[in-house]
């Protein structure tokens, strides 16, 4: 049987999945079981936001996993690795957030958050938005706002509430004194690439003060400079509790974590969370490498230049090709063209792949595109060319 047999046989068919077999990457550029190249504008989801097979991941996995990858009794004894990547951490945090726990998912950091205010609060609701997407375990799924991601799984974790993204009055409603949490994306990534509006996240920050509930800001899409800043709410004066984090921290090695204020750590009791893999020296020699090299190369700001061309470009495209798209969005390197139709959507990524780029669906209508954050403008452009061939295509075979 060959590799696509092999995954059909015996892997749980959770994703349908595209017909390429992927042999190995550099950069921005991966291969197929056949030496075909491709472009890969998705960079694994959202994670190898240095690019594929990148030397800085691959040396650090290299020099650390000959001198341990795992302590023994775990989290319970110290570790330099872990120690470093903390230290580097607490440079870059936004506000009063200096405190770390690591996890192996986004996913986990937000049920850790989600479990950790209602102790500390001793609340129980938590309020998320619709459209909103947190992770897919029970309680991560349970605190996303779209039902193809909830109902299927009934029971649901309880004393979950749901307000419109963006919509400040419906929020104010739904406060009480029940409510241990407000969890927020600065920008909905899954849900479509939703932007929020002027002043929205600094308002729901004063919304949570006033009642006493605590803000979780997860940043796990939108962290790790792809928005440009390190941070998407990094200038923001809003008050923090907890930020989660995950994809971009460790550049495709799977970890994340979550950072609290001294307020909460200090109500935080020994027992109340932990984990086996949680802050392995593995992973945190990994991330501090990639989060070093984020800081050394000023990502940031290339990620800001390299944004500029690109939205140029796709504003012209809106204005060309409106008969198929309703609407580009984003900040950064996360961005959305947005269909009028599922279908078109559907073709422009299929069409695509046969091109040589892979791109991502999302919300039916939405092609996401976030590839490495060190993309060259060349490299931006070309993957551009792609796409801009493929839609007008799209619309040639419409309007014949």
């Amino acid at each position: 049987m060959n590799t696509i047999e092999i995954e059909e046989k015996y892997a749980i068919p959770f994703f349908k999945k595209l017909p390429v077999v992927i042999e190995r990457g550099a950069g921005v550029y991966v291969w197929d079981d056949q030496d075909r190249r491709y472009m890969d504008f998705t960079a694994g989801w959202g994670v190898t936001c240095l690019g594929h097979a990148s030397p800085v991941i691959t040396n650090a996995l290299c020099e650390q996993a000959g001198k341990i990858i795992q302590n023994p009794s775990s989290g319970l004894t110290y570790s330099p690795a872990r120690a470093r990547l903390l230290d580097l951490l607490a440079t870059i945090l936004p506000g009063r957030l200096q405190r770390v726990f690591f996890s192996n998912s986004g996913a986990e950091a937000n049920d850790a958050a989600i479990k950790l205010a209602r102790k500390v609060s001793g609340r129980t609701d938590i309020i998320s938005t619709h459209k909103s997407f947190h992770g897919r375990t029970i309680s991560a799924a349970s605190a996303t706002g779209q039902a193809k991601h909830r109902e299927k799984f009934n029971p649901l974790m309880p004393n979950y509430r749901f307000v419109p993204y963006g919509d400040l009055e419906a929020l104010a409603t739904a406060m009480d004194g029940d409510v241990a949490a407000v969890i927020l994306e600065p920008i909905q990534g899954e849900g479509g690439v939703n932007l929020s509006p002027e002043d929205y996240l600094q308002n729901v920050s004063a919304l949570c003060e006033k009642n006493g509930s605590y803000l979780i800001i997860d940043e796990v899409q939108t962290g790790f400079c792809r928005t440009g800043p390190m941070f998407a709410i990094d200038g923001l004066d809003i008050k923090v509790d907890f930020m989660t984090m995950a994809k971009g921290i460790g550049g495709g090695f799977p970890i994340g974590a979550f950072a609290v204020s001294e307020e909460i750590a200090g109500k935080i009791e020994i027992g109340d969370h932990g984990g086996t893999y949680c802050g392995n020296p593995l992973g945190a020699a990994v991330s501090h490498a990639v989060i070093q090299y984020l800081i050394d190369n000023r990502i940031s700001d290339h990620v800001a230049a390299i944004s500029g061309s690109v939205f140029e470009e796709l504003h012209r495209w809106l204005q060309t090709y409106g008969s198929v798209i309703a609407d580009v969005r984003g900040r950064g390197l996360l961005i959305a063209i947005e269909f009028h139709q599922a279908s078109d959507a559907s073709a422009v990524l299929s069409r695509s792949l046969e091109q040589g780029l892979f791109v991502n669906i999302t919300q039916e209508k939405v092609i996401r595109l976030f590839p490495a954050l060190n993309i060259t403008r060349e490299e931006a452009a070309e993957g551009l060319q792609i796409l801009e061939k493929v839609i007008a295509g799209l619309v040639r075979s419409s309007t014949s």
